[in-house]
């Protein structure tokens, strides 16, 4: 019989914080920039220059723990974690080893089997590298230091996911929680969220963890489902084989999916962390702590329960506009200012869903205004446009924020109300379709379809179709 493995997952998330400077100076984070242009003497490693935190670093640390159900260590500090790299200028990573800033949390995610707790070791602060840059023209590297110091926390799992599908829930639910509390954007393909996957298999009801590998280069949640699923393939095969698995970091290549090895995993002892000299040692007091937790905004779990009294709108409606911290402020502002929950609703989950997805946009991009919004709306309630040029206006308003408002009047888009000017129209296309009036006449409703259409036509779709039909049935 052949034998059944068990996939042992634990993950590594670096991310980003949202601080407008970096970790220790006084540096634009900003994403891009020309290279070496947001860099001062302490992020590119100068001698004699010191390094002072950031305190929303720690509080961005601190919200995210508490949200996580981690203990948050009241005395805590800085270690260096020594190796030589090109894009590591000072030769170390400022990094926290011994007393981590918190500890022992777990988030709980939804699996087949129900709900299940992934434990969180320990979330830490340190600094980001910079970033090398290959010329394959020159054959040489050049370093970028802009995101050297730019603020990360590490996210350590315990060894608690079981398959792909696990790792995705807990990475959404990690990515959630942090959009929701401001701390990160969480933005894989800028690097603002990283995940190294460390991943063993062992014959199932086995107690020993197999030997792991490590992957890093992992930039979207179907980069990691794929990895996962090579490197259990891949070390299935060796352990078949009779084989071993060597303790190393392989680098996941997605175009190629495989992964390669890239070097021998190093242990904390090679590192020779000790306690950073220049940093004092951080103390959260009571207060700081409260003022934290007073802070910390209303989650997912909270919101979709709220909505749902509140809002009366579909629970999938919830589900979508929640899954989204960008989405659910848009629903809430719109909302607040047109009171209409369940038009609002309809115009982010069909709509706006659409145009995100054949636009390739994450819902963090959009750009229209809940102001802009709530004119639509209101302009459509009113019947001051009907809904197919309200379409038309919002595809504008989603691409260029455009005043719908002036839009409308700009390109004269309004509904004709005027009555007297419709039902002239309506007669003279009466006049000239004889066949269809006879068709209606003969009980063919259809016809009055194409006398409909006939009218909008006419009148550049600016008419309301309720009056249209209204006034056609009038006269026939």
């Amino acid at each position: 019989m052949a034998k059944q493995y068990e996939t042992v997952i634990g993950l590594e998330v670096h991310v980003e914080l949202a601080t407008k400077t970096k970790i220790f100076c006084g540096c634009s984070t900003a994403f891009g920039g020309e290279p070496n242009t947001h860099t001062c003497p302490v992020c590119t490693g100068m001698p004699g220059s010191l390094p002072v935190l950031n305190k929303q670093v720690l509080e961005y640390a601190i919200g995210v723990g508490l949200a996580t159900n981690c203990d948050i260590t009241r005395n805590c500090k800085f270690d260096r974690k020594n190796y030589f790299y090109p894009d590591n200028p000072q030769n170390y990573q400022i990094s926290q080893l011994y007393l981590p800033i918190c500890r022992n949390g777990y988030v709980e995610i939804e699996t087949e089997e129900g709900v299940k707790k992934v434990g969180i070791h320990e979330i830490h602060m340190e600094e980001d590298a910079g970033k090398l840059v290959h010329d394959e023209w020159e054959d040489s590297s050049l370093v970028d230091f802009n995101r050297s110091g730019v603020p990360l926390i590490e996210i350590v799992s315990e060894p608690d996911m079981r398959s792909a599908e696990e790792v995705i829930a807990y990475l959404e639910k990690l990515r959630l929680i942090i959009q929701y509390l401001g701390a990160s954007d969480c933005k894989l393909q800028e690097g603002s969220m990283r995940a190294d996957v460390n991943l063993s298999v062992r014959e199932v009801g086995a107690e020993k963890f197999g030997t792991r590998t490590e992957m890093k280069n992992l930039n979207s949640f179907k980069a990691i489902a794929r990895a996962i699923e090579g490197e259990r393939a891949r070390q299935i095969d060796l352990i078949e084989d009779g084989k071993e698995v060597v303790q190393e970091t392989r680098r996941w290549d997605d175009t190629k999916e495989s992964s390669y090895a890239m070097r021998s995993k190093e242990d904390a002892q090679d590192y020779r962390y000790f306690p950073d000299p220049d940093l004092v040692p951080i103390v959260v007091s009571d207060e700081l702590l409260e003022s934290i937790r007073a802070k910390q905004p209303e989650f997912r779990t909270e919101k979709m329960a709220r909505y749902k009294e509140e809002y009366d709108i579909p629970e999938y409606d919830i589900e979508i506009i929640t899954a989204s911290k960008r989405m659910a402020d848009l629903f809430e502002e719109t909302v607040a200012i047109c009171k209409q929950p369940k038009k609002v609703s309809n115009w982010l989950m069909v709509e706006t869903m659409r145009l995100l997805k054949e636009q390739d946009m994450d819902p963090e991009d959009i750009r229209f205004s809940p102001k802009n919004l709530a004119a639509l709306i209101q302009m459509t309630e009113k019947k001051e446009i009907n809904s197919s040029v309200a379409k038309e206006v919002f595809e504008v308003m989603f691409n260029e924020d455009v005043d719908p408002v002036a839009y409308v009047e700009e390109k004269g888009l309004k509904t004709v109300n005027d009555e007297g000017a419709l039902r002239k129209t309506i007669e003279e296309i009466v006049a000239a379709n004889p066949q269809s009036v006879e068709d209606y006449h003969n009980g063919k409703e259809k016809a009055i379809g194409f006398l409909v259409g006939q009218t909008m036509k006419a009148m550049k779709g600016k008419a309301d179709p309720g009056m249209v039909n209204r006034i056609l049935k009038e006269l026939l």
